[in-house]
């Protein structure tokens, strides 16, 4: 067995195909909750709504306010034939976009009769279009015509496109760029929000873009290299004030989605202050990291094998972690993107 191998069997687990999320919980916070207490052990089961009674006194909680791109969009080839493309960022004007089928280079996809791509290149899988439009224009067709790009385990959603669009979709989400939801974030209402602040906690954002990368199966490279997939991340100045502020004083930092928790750890300056800056992380959290930030997280259950599901484990323990998820498996709790969450408490 290589050392890839390995590694992820450490991460494995089983699990009823019955348990994966189709749909999400309406309303939104009345998703359960399975709450880890890190100094006494001890397990509770709730829904989100609930969630102000579990947080330490005066707790910040940090969210990722990135906004989900409708990203897979149908264009027509000069023959007719239908391609479905989807969409993962914009690069020196040119679209970047997957395929579901090979395409030529110098082929004329069309969008509607003002709109087209020439295909221009293919690097890694992944095709450079030329746009007959300004590349910013590309968020417009987007959301006029694209859908919700969907995680491949979500095979029976029976929502609606336009549906899809708002459930696959943070209550707060306002900076556009990314291809897959910060799914913690799906359990909280303005109700749930509001809630929280009125029981004393604090609420500040992040943004983090997420790409295809969470989705992609871990590489022997990014293991010897100990660097995960790149993702771009804003931490403002009065969030990372806040955020230092708090730590000054020992007041928890929460937060919510292994997203947030890649930017705090990523956003740290050499005295272990959290800074204001827009960059790209491929920080690899897993066994043996130090958290400097993170004192606690609200995340969802991750599939088997993953980063994420190391990302969790390094912050309650692996085989903690293990027996919450057997325990949360034969309780029913619904995983993975539309499914239930878990709070680690400080």
């Amino acid at each position: 067995m290589n050392r890839l191998d390995a590694l992820l069997e450490r991460y494995d687990y089983a699990f009823p195909k019955a348990l994966i999320a189709q749909t999400p919980a309406h309303p939104r916070d009345s998703a359960r909750i399975l709450v880890y207490d890190r100094a006494t052990g001890r397990v509770v089961e709730d829904i989100f709504a609930n969630l102000a009674k579990h947080l330490p006194p005066k707790s910040l909680l940090v969210f990722n306010d990135t906004k989900v791109v409708p990203a897979r969009i149908t264009v027509r080839k000069a023959t007719g034939g239908a391609v479905r493309l989807l969409f993962l960022g914009i690069k020196n004007g040119k679209i970047e976009a997957l395929a579901d089928r090979q395409l030529e280079t110098g082929a004329v996809l069309t969008v509607d009769k003002l709109n087209n791509f020439i295909v221009q290149n293919k690097k890694s899988g992944i095709y450079g279009l030329k746009p007959s439009f300004p590349a910013a224009k590309i968020y417009d067709l987007l959301e006029r015509y694209g859908v919700a790009p969907l995680p491949p385990y979500i095979k029976k959603a029976t929502l609606a496109p336009e549906a899809l669009k708002r459930e696959y979709q943070s209550v707060f989400a306002r900076t556009r760029g990314s291809v897959a939801a910060p799914t913690a974030s799906l359990h909280f209402t303005p109700r749930l929000l509001a809630k929280l602040e009125k029981a004393g906690h604090e609420i500040r954002f992040v943004t983090l873009h997420v790409n295809l990368g969470t989705f992609a199966p871990l590489s022997a490279g990014q293991i010897e290299k100990n660097r995960l997939h790149s993702e771009r991340y804003t931490v403002g100045a009065k969030t990372a004030a806040a955020i230092n502020a708090a730590k000054a004083t020992d007041r928890p930092i929460i937060a919510v989605g292994t997203t947030v928790a890649r930017t705090l750890e990523s956003a740290i300056d050499a005295h272990g202050r959290l800074k204001a800056k827009t960059a790209a992380t491929e920080i690899f959290i897993r066994e043996g990291y130090r958290f400097k930030i993170v004192d606690g997280m609200i995340t969802n259950f991750h599939v088997p094998r993953s980063s994420l599901l190391m990302l969790v484990s390094a912050l309650a323990g692996r085989e903690t972690l293990q027996k919450l998820y057997r325990r949360a498996i034969r309780k029913r709790f619904r995983l993975f993107s539309f499914g239930d969450g878990m709070f680690i408490k400080p």
